[in-house]
């Protein structure tokens, strides 16, 4: 190979390579700021949790909330209350209401941010419209849930440890992506439950401490609509179960996932889902699961205690 033509693929490939990754960063720059973003906190951008920390503080923030509606979406879009104090590590259940005065059915999407700034590292969202394209058919009003908490780490950090108020912002847009939206009328009383929604939800929020055939910190789930509480073998339950002579109809689990101490004083389960949709989809899921073997009376184990 000629000296001179080694020389210009010298200077050429190291160029095309250059391009090619420079192209690549260009295609992935809005998925790479995202990640970004929401790793970091930059620019006020809020965490995605799926359930509460076990730990909370004694030391409250104010929470206040705003909403503004972009040109060219027909909708009414407004916090139903202006603030709420919270305690650091405190699940907390918000409502934003959404009403379309236009004859057409429209699909919006929310962005949002907090601010402070730095705050938005410490900031989680486990339930929020914000996550989906949504649909809203016309003149229809629905109520939407945001459940959210402040990690308590919020309070040692130098940047916000004086912060004494949050602001949650949203503006609602037409969304650019409309196809596949999620119909808000989900959130309307009466809704029916979606069985498939409550699959992920399971996956998302119980997973971790229950499974369908086999006792993990939690008792196994596969069956559990109709069984009598406390009914596991091999699982130690707590005393509040064990004694609380009850089966787990539709109705028990909703009041059980809302608040298990609340229900049974001295329950050990750590986790609730405050937002009644959310709540109704599990139990739709669990509802079609069958027993894997016959429940008996508990025989003790080393499982904690719930």
């Amino acid at each position: 190979m000629e000296p001179r033509y080694q020389k210009h693929l010298n200077v050429v490939i190291p160029c095309l390579a250059a391009l090619a990754v420079m192209s690549g960063l260009v295609a992935y720059s809005p998925v790479l700021y995202r990640v970004f973003c929401g790793a970091t906190g930059y620019g006020g951008t809020t965490q995605r949790a799926y359930s509460e920390p076990a730990t909370s503080s004694k030391r409250t923030v104010t929470v206040a909330f705003d909403a503004n509606v972009a040109p060219g979406l027909p909708w009414r879009f407004a916090p139903e209350q202006r603030s709420v104090q919270v305690h650091l590590g405190e699940q907390k259940l918000v409502f934003f209401s959404a009403e379309n005065f236009g004859d057409e059915t429209t699909v919006g999407h929310a962005t949002f941010n907090v601010t402070p700034e730095t705050s938005g590292i410490y900031f989680n969202k486990i339930q929020c419209f914000c996550f989906n394209e949504e649909r809203l058919d016309p003149h229809q009003k629905v109520d939407m849930p945001v459940v959210f908490y402040v990690d308590p780490a919020f309070g040692k950090d130098a940047d916000t440890e004086h912060v004494d108020t949050i602001t949650l912002s949203y503006t609602m847009g037409r969304s650019p992506s409309p196809s596949g939206a999620k119909n808000l009328s989900r959130f309307l009383a009466g809704a029916p439950p979606d069985v498939v929604h409550g699959q992920e939800l399971f996956a998302q929020r119980c997973s971790a401490c229950h499974a369908l055939e086999r006792n993990m910190t939690g008792p196994e789930l596969g069956g559990v609509v109709g069984r009598p509480a406390g009914s596991v073998a091999g699982y130690d339950y707590s005393s509040a179960l064990r004694t609380a002579h009850l089966s787990w109809t539709g109705d028990k689990l909703d009041d059980w996932l809302a608040g298990p101490q609340k229900m049974l004083p001295g329950a050990r389960m750590p986790v609730r889902v405050l937002d009644a949709p959310s709540r109704h989809d599990i139990i739709a899921y669990l509802a079609t699961l069958a027993p894997k073997h016959d429940a008996t009376a508990p025989a003790g184990g080393p499982a904690p205690e719930y």
